[in-house]
């Protein structure tokens, strides 16, 4: 999944009929003139994460000054591990009330579904745990369009009345639209304002859209990063690279995550079997480098490109493979695309370990394939802990 930055999220909801704030990116304090401050402005970090307000990265301004402060101030900032490298600059809303909308897809019910409340402004989360009356949950058909009668009967609940029950409406409708037409995983507004004359207006967005989809959406290349919503903190170099293997084949999954310190690297099948095969290392005094999972059946390019990225990292000195018994991974294309890697880079495997502990579909294959490369290879009459220590005692003697 990935996430965009509020200056995209709002720009793409007013190309599609939805009030916002007029609003500019800048990068530094010189670029603020007079032109920007002819009403009160906001500024905000524009980083990928929520709770900025809390974290001090939301100033208001009414001068250059100030703005050109306040700005200095941001820029120097790290929200949540994110640097703040730009910022948005937009105008202040003179706002009478502060509402909350959502649309997400529940999981459990496998069905979009809406959360409003007129409460806006705060932690939902408590909001629901605390006074659910006051909170609106709605699930929606995921073949039909929301219908204004819906969107009207979840504000007219709330209380909403008159002008702005009908405005309200209509922005509820274009919301919905939005998030299946770019297939969203997740679009928050919060706070969703009425203002003093009487509008409907976005002050705050979140969108996440589900990167397995961007294909299908052109229009946002270069505004959604890729598997954003699983960092904890910018995505390095490397990392992006390997978004980029994942995406270029839409057949199986391929996640790496950089680890500091760590000299060994590490693929793994996703699932239980990946926390075990990772908690055995450690437990034994191995240090990956990185924590890599695919599934899903990977095709032997992508398996390639992942284990070359995984080799590619200053530093690692070893390889572990494990994957549980249970999947459906063809165990020889897994093999080809590993040896492959291993082959291309010239490893001279007598000083750079290998173990690989893979059981399943095509093993018998796979099996060959590593022990003719003069892999290592375990199949299930090992366990992982068991090809774990094996691992471990050979790093101690690189190390």
């Amino acid at each position: 999944m990935g996430r965009m930055l509020e200056d995209s999220s709002k720009t793409l909801l007013n190309q599609n009929g939805v009030p916002i704030p007029n609003h500019v990116v800048i990068s530094s304090p010189e670029e603020i003139t007079e032109q920007h401050l002819l009403t009160p402005c906001v500024l905000k970090a524009l980083v990928p994460v929520g709770k900025r307000g809390k974290a001090g990265a939301i100033k208001f301004a009414d001068t250059v000054e100030k703005a050109k402060s306040y700005a200095g101030e941001l820029l120097n900032m790290t929200v949540r591990n994110y640097p703040v490298e730009k910022i948005l600059l937009e105008e202040k809303i003179d706002i009478d009330e502060e509402w909350y909308v959502s649309i997400t897809i529940d999981r459990q019910k496998q069905l979009p579904v809406i959360i409003a409340t007129t409460e806006g402004g705060i932690e939902v989360e408590d909001l629901v745990k605390d006074s659910p009356e006051k909170v609106v949950i709605r699930h929606v058909d995921p073949f039909l369009p929301l219908q204004p009668y819906q969107a009207k009967e979840i504000w007219s609940s709330l209380g909403v009345t008159g002008k702005p029950l009908v405005k309200a409406t209509s922005v509820l409708c274009r919301l919905y639209d939005i998030f299946t037409k770019y297939d969203c995983y997740i679009l928050e507004i919060n706070p969703l304002v009425l203002t003093k004359n009487e509008e409907i207006m976005v002050a705050a967005s979140v969108m996440g859209i589900d990167d397995s989809a961007l294909y299908r959406q052109p229009e946002l290349a270069g505004k959604v990063q890729s598997g954003s919503e699983r960092s904890w903190r910018p995505l390095t170099k490397l990392e992006k690279e390997m978004v980029k293997v994942n995406d270029a084949d839409y057949r199986g999954t391929a996640r790496y995550t950089e680890m500091d310190g760590g000299n060994l690297g590490f693929m793994c099948g996703g699932g239980g079997g990946s926390l075990l095969s990772f908690d055995a290392l450690v437990n034994l005094g191995a240090k990956p480098a990185n924590y890599t999972e695919t599934g899903g059946n990977p095709p032997e390019e992508k398996v390639y490109g992942l284990t070359k990225g995984i080799l590619s990292k200053a530093g690692v000195k070893g390889l572990f493979v494990s994957q549980n018994i249970t999947n459906n991974t063809q165990i020889d294309v897994m093999a080809k695309g590993i040896v492959r890697a291993i082959e291309e880079l010239k490893l001279d495997l007598d000083s750079f370990p290998i173990v690989v502990r893979q059981a399943g579909v095509n093993d018998e294959e796979g099996k060959r394939i590593f022990t003719d490369a003069g892999i290592t290879y375990y199949g299930e009459e090992r366990t992982i802990e068991e090809a774990a220590a094996d691992m471990a005692k050979r790093m101690e003697v690189v190390s």
